[in-house]
């Protein structure tokens, strides 16, 4: 019985496992206090994280119907993320699992996202290809057991979120981009507009040019002439975006004869790329976005440590 918390960015959540089956899974979202911005606000991040962190947690175990005392380890990610904001779960991490005398699993943020795809009705068993596109990462990762995976590729510059996030500012859309594109690229002609799909060595993304050529588009275009064409604009970014992940998933999956690709992240949500993929294995849509379910799952393959020797774990911005 695993209680974890996730607060590497601007949900606040916690959940618990019985094994692989997923007891409560409770998310609260900060879009709508970072919507003014465009973009997430890293202090206002930490500080809203502060005010939720108890509230999710007593949540998750009310709707687990579990106790703490029937909690046999607490999990939570480590990194990476925003620093502030992980510390804040960290922190309440450590605090519970003191209190309780109970082991702690420092989990690592992707290997959560890839754990996602072990969670009951339908875990998938390794090996698979997994693309993991999300608004602050975009890896091609070679998954032969649970618990670890080789990195193939990487983003050189933006994430694929992080593109669909300043795509969307660019065309004057809401936050959180990825889905107001999604939805709005509905009523648009992928063919519209020919964006480039950067061609990077080995199996590495690049998305700064992709980015570069819409705002030209809109610059080109003026004012009226883009909110007429809105709605083209963003099909025809959208596909550039997704025949860059989804080529490169095929291509990575050729080269380590990896037969199923798998995909998790907030951009495993997108539409146009779960039919660009309709073979792959997708996260649940529950589980894409950040969530703590995952960090519980993936603290099943991950070694706990031991009361109290956890108490001097920091948390880790970035990979490097």
């Amino acid at each position: 019985m695993i209680l974890a918390l996730e607060t590497s960015c601007d949900e606040t959540a916690a959940a618990v496992l019985d094994g692989g089956r997923v007891l409560s899974s409770v998310v609260s979202s900060q879009a709508a206090l970072h919507e003014r911005y465009g973009g997430v606000v890293p202090e206002i991040a930490s500080r809203r994280h502060l005010e939720l962190v108890g509230p999710v947690v007593r949540e998750a175990l009310e709707e687990a119907g579990v106790r703490l005392d029937g909690v046999e380890r607490v999990a939570v990610t480590q990194g990476p993320g925003l620093v502030g904001a992980l510390l804040v779960g960290l922190s309440a991490a450590k605090a519970i699992a003191w209190a309780a005398r109970l082991p702690l699993v420092p989990v690592d943020h992707l290997e959560g996202h890839v754990a996602s795809l072990y969670v009951e009705p339908d875990p998938l068993e390794p090996p698979f290809l997994c693309l993991l596109a999300s608004g602050g990462h975009t890896l091609l990762l070679a998954v032969r057991e649970r618990g670890s995976s080789e990195r193939l590729g990487t983003t050189l510059d933006d994430a694929a979120g992080e593109a669909f996030d300043k795509g969307a500012r660019l065309l004057g859309l809401g936050y959180p981009g990825g889905a107001e594109i999604d939805r709005l690229a509905q009523e648009g002609d992928p063919r519209a507009f020919a964006f480039p799909v950067a061609r990077v060595p080995g199996l590495d993304f690049s998305f700064s040019g992709l980015k570069t050529a819409l705002l030209y588009a809109v610059r080109d275009l003026g004012e009226e002439e883009t909110a007429r064409r809105r709605a083209d604009l963003a099909a025809s970014y959208q596909d550039a975006i997704v025949r860059a992940l989804a080529g490169r998933a095929r291509e990575a999956a050729e080269r380590t004869g990896l037969e199923t690709i798998a995909v998790v992240g907030g951009v495993a949500a997108n539409s146009a790329l779960r039919a660009a993929l309709p073979d792959a294995r997708f996260a649940p849509l529950s589980l894409c976005t950040d969530n703590a379910a995952m960090i519980a799952s993936a603290a099943r393959f991950t070694p706990a440590v031991p009361c109290p020797g956890y108490l001097s774990l920091d948390a880790y911005a970035s990979l490097s």
